[in-house]
C-alpha cells in the first residue's frame, strides 16, 4: 500500500518522528513566495493594461497580448514541470524558474515596444510556471501526512489569493509609481528566493539521465495542443469564434496536436507527461473539481473588475480596493478550513464550499447599475469562503492520497486543470456577456417607444437639459441610448451570475464520486493505494 509520506530517510527510519524540521519549513515558505509571485503576475497587469498601452503606444488588441502571451506560455510549461522536477530535482528546477522569472521581469520593465513586452512576458510565464506545481508536489511529499492540514491551506490560500488580489496590487503600484514597477517589484524578492532555494532546499535528488530520453516530439505536440487551445479560448469570444480565420486555424491545429499528443504520451518510453495518474479516482475527480474551481476563481476575478470599470467607472485603484474583500476573507478563513479538515469529512467541506460560492453568485443575479462596495460586500465574502472550502480539501484529496513517486507529475496536471478551467470560464463568460447584452439591447429598444410614458418623459427631460447646446433632440437620443446600453450590460452580468449559480450548485453533487479520504491526522500508513 502506497503511503503519502516523504522519502526523507530520517522520517522513513522513524515514522513516529513527525516533527517538521525548521530548515525544511523555511525552505518551503520561500518556495511558496515564489509560487505567489508567479500566480500574482497573471492578474497584476489586468487593472493597468490601459497605462501599459499608453506607455508602449500599442493598440487595444496588441496590449491584450501582454496577458495572453503569459497565459499561453504558462499553460505549456506547467505540465512539463513534472518531468523536469524528476530530472533536475526540486532545488535546481525551482532555482532556474525563479532566476528566469526574475530576469524576464527586469526585461519586461525595460521594454520599449509592445512586441518586446509580449516576448518577455511569454518568457516570464514559461520560466515562472515551474514554481507552481513544484510547490504543490513538495507540500505532499516532503511533509508527513499529519501535517497536511497545515501545509494544505498555505498553498490553497496562495493559489486563490494571488489572482484575487492581483488587480489590487497592480492598481496600487501603478497609481503610486508607474506600470514599469509592476515588473521591477519582482526583482529583489526573486533574487532572494533563488538564493534561498539554492541554499536550503534538499528535498530530493536529480536524475539527470532522464534528460537523455527527453521527448522533444511530445513537447512540440503539447505546445501545439495547449498553446492553440489557450489562444482559441482567449480570442474566440471577441472574434465570434470560427468566423475569424486565425481562431479557425488554431482550432484545427489544436485538434490535430491533441491527437498527436495523446498518441505520443501513451506510446513513448518516457512520456513528457504521464497521464496514468487519472486512473486514480480521487485524482481524476479532483482534477474535474479543480478545473471547475478555476472557472469561478478566474471568472469572478475578471467579472467584478470589468463591471466596476464598465458600469461604475472605477479607476484601477478603486477596483483594487473593492476586490480586496475576497482576498481578506480567504486569508482569514484558511486556518479555519485547515482545522475543519481534521474534524470533518473533506467531501462535505468541498460540497459546502461549492454551495457557498453558488450562494454568493446568486446574490449577484439581482445586480443593478447602482451596486457599489456595500452591495458587493457579502457576495465577495461568500465567494472567498466558498473558494477556500472548495479548493483546499480538493488539493488534499487529489494529491495527498497518491504515492509519493507519482505526485510530481500529477501536480503539473492538477495545476494545469485550474488554469485551463480559468481559460474556459473566461471564454464562456465573455460569450454569455456579449450575447445576453445584445439580446437585452434589442428587447429594451423594442420597449423604448413613443407609447412608453417613462421613455418619453426621460427623453423630454434630456431635451430640456441640452437646450441651447446644439441639436438637443439628437443629444437626448444619444443619452437615452447610452442608458439602454448600460442597462442591457448590467442585465447581461445578472444572467452570467445566474449561470454560475446553477453550475456550482450542480457541481456540488460531484463530490459523491470521491472515495472517502483518510483523515489528515491518520498515521503515515493510512494513505490510499495508488490505484
Amino acid at each position: 500500500m502506497a503511503t503519502a509520506t516523504t522519502a526523507d530517510p530520517a522520517m522513513m527510519a522513524n515514522p513516529a518522528s513527525e516533527r517538521i524540521a525548521p530548515k525544511r519549513l523555511f525552505a518551503f515558505i520561500i518556495m511558496v513566495f515564489g509560487m505567489f509571485m508567479s500566480i500574482l503576475d497573471i492578474q497584476i497587469v489586468s487593472a493597468s493594461l490601459s497605462e501599459i498601452q499608453a506607455g508602449l503606444s500599442a493598440s487595444l488588441s496588441e496590449v491584450s497580448w501582454v496577458q495572453t502571451a503569459y497565459l499561453i506560455a504558462e499553460v505549456i510549461a506547467i505540465p512539463l514541470s513534472g518531468f523536469l522536477s524528476r530530472a533536475l530535482g526540486t532545488r535546481m528546477l525551482f532555482a532556474i524558474s525563479a532566476a528566469g522569472f526574475t530576469f524576464s521581469s527586469l526585461l519586461c520593465g525595460f521594454a520599449s515596444s509592445v512586441e518586446e513586452m509580449i516576448l518577455w512576458r511569454a518568457f516570464q510565464g514559461f520560466l515562472g510556471a515551474g514554481m507552481i506545481p513544484t510547490v504543490f508536489a513538495s507540500a505532499y511529499t516532503v511533509f508527513p501526512r499529519t501535517k497536511f492540514h497545515i501545509v494544505g491551506p498555505i498553498i490553497g490560500l496562495v493559489a486563490t489569493l494571488a489572482p484575487t488580489i492581483g488587480p489590487t496590487v497592480g492598481g496600487y503600484i501603478t497609481d503610486a509609481m508607474s506600470w514599469n514597477w509592476l515588473f521591477f517589484i519582482n526583482i529583489v524578492p526573486g533574487i532572494g528566493i533563488t538564493i534561498g532555494v539554492l541554499a536550503l532546499v534538499d528535498f530530493d535528488e536529480p536524475h539527470l539521465e532522464l534528460l537523455d530520453r527527453f521527448d522533444w516530439w511530445g513537447l512540440i505536440f503539447m505546445a501545439g495542443f495547449l498553446g492553440s487551445l489557450e489562444y482559441v479560448l482567449e480570442e474566440g469570444p471577441q472574434y465570434e469564434w470560427m468566423q475569424d480565420t486565425s481562431v479557425a486555424v488554431c482550432v484545427w491545429l489544436c485538434g490535430i496536436s491533441a491527437v498527436a499528443f495523446f498518441w505520443r504520451v501513451l506510446t513513448a518510453a518516457e512520456p513528457i507527461v504521464d497521464i496514468r495518474a487519472f486512473t486514480n479516482r480521487n485524482f481524476g475527480v479532483g482534477c474535474v473539481l479543480q478545473f471547475c474551481v478555476g472557472i469561478g476563481l478566474y471568472g469572478l476575478t475578471y467579472m467584478y473588475p470589468r463591471y466596476l470599470a464598465e458600469v461604475r467607472g472605477y479607476s484601477a485603484l478603486m477596483i483594487g480596493e473593492t476586490m480586496f474583500v475576497s482576498g481578506a476573507t480567504m486569508f482569514l478563513i484558511a486556518p479555519v478550513v485547515g482545522r475543519l479538515m481534521v474534524l470533518i469529512d473533506m467531501r462535505l467541506l468541498i460540497a459546502f464550499g461549492l454551495v457557498t460560492f453558488a450562494l454568493g453568485s446568486y446574490q449577484m443575479t439581482w445586480i443593478t447599475r447602482d451596486y457599489d462596495f456595500y452591495e458587493l460586500l457579502m457576495p465577495q465574502v461568500l465567494r472567498g469562503i466558498g473558494m477556500m472550502f472548495a479548493m483546499v480539501p480538493t488539493n488534499n484529496i487529489a494529491l495527498g492520497t497518491l504515492a509519493p513517486e507519482r505526485v510530481k507529475n500529477a501536480s503539473g496536471l492538477f495545476n494545469l486543470m485550474r488554469n485551463l478551467g480559468g481559460a474556459v470560464g473566461l471564454a464562456i463568460i465573455n460569450t454569455v456577456l456579449n450575447e445576453r447584452t445584445d439580446l437585452h439591447i434589442s428587447r429594451l429598444q423594442e420597449r423604448v417607444t413613443w407609447g412608453n410614458a417613462t421613455a418619453t418623459e426621460t427623453l423630454t427631460m434630456f431635451m430640456q437639459k441640452f437646450q441651447g447646446l446644439g441639436d438637443a433632440a439628437l443629444m437626448a437620443m444619444k443619452q437615452l441610448s447610452q442608458i439602454v446600453h448600460r442597462q442591457a450590460v448590467v442585465m447581461g452580468y445578472g444572467d452570467a451570475f445566474f449561470m454560475l449559480t446553477l453550475f456550482y450548485l450542480s457541481l456540488s453533487l460531484l463530490v459523491m464520486l470521491l472515495n472517502k479520504p483518510p483523515t489528515p491526522m491518520a498515521g503515515p500508513g493510512a494513505a490510499e493505494p495508488a490505484h
